[in-house]
């Protein structure tokens, strides 16, 4: 169609009719105007928007779960391992004639059965050490930790006994220390069950 000035609008949109047409090198070719939404479609896309803010709050709570799950840390093997060795080192209130023993040396004296200078037991004093450090470093409540198990054995026999707490899981990291004086072999078997 021309405007009134005998000019066909390029690309131009004709005015008066109750369709518009888009004219393509002086040829109408009519296609159907844009539509209005009813009612009903005006409902479909509420409904719809709906349907995605309930889907991505949906979300939020699974990525807010999964991220609270991952933050429960599982027991590493070197945290083990470094448990053993640092416990060894540790200076303990059992004392011969020079000094106060440490760990390592507390266990030979619970071998050969002699007492500290301040007649204690010196296997009981490992036991009580070994329990509290424990007790202390490896808490049960509110951590992924299940629970423990030490085992000190000397040639394969228990020097004291075995000292466990919690639920022993089939999932676990552990480590062993070996170390010998005198002939007499020690082994320290230590596992964190989670």
């Amino acid at each position: 169609m021309k405007n009134k000035k005998g000019q066909i609008p390029a690309r131009g949109i004709t005015k008066g009719h109750e369709n518009l047409f888009e004219v393509t090198k002086g040829h109408e070719n009519p296609l159907p105007r844009a539509r209005t939404w009813g009612k009903n479609a005006q409902e479909e896309i509420v409904g719809f928007v709906l349907i995605m803010i309930i889907v991505a709050v949906l979300l939020v709570i699974f990525i807010g779960f999964s991220l609270r799950n991952s933050q429960k840390e599982n027991v590493e093997s070197y945290e083990v391992e470094s448990f053993i060795q640092s416990s060894l080192q540790y200076t303990t209130n059992c004392e011969d004639n020079f000094e106060y023993l440490s760990m390592e040396k507390l266990i030979f004296r619970c071998i050969d059965n002699e007492v500290c200078l301040n007649g204690q037991n010196s296997c009981q004093v490992l036991d009580e050490i070994f329990r509290g450090m424990l007790k202390e470093g490896w808490r049960i409540e509110n951590r992924p930790l299940e629970g423990y198990d030490l085992k000190i054995e000397v040639d394969g026999q228990e020097l004291i006994p075995s000292i466990f707490k919690g639920n022993l899981t089939k999932n676990y990291k552990g480590a062993v220390q070996d170390f010998t004086q005198s002939g007499r072999s020690v082994q320290i078997l230590f596992r964190a069950y989670y």
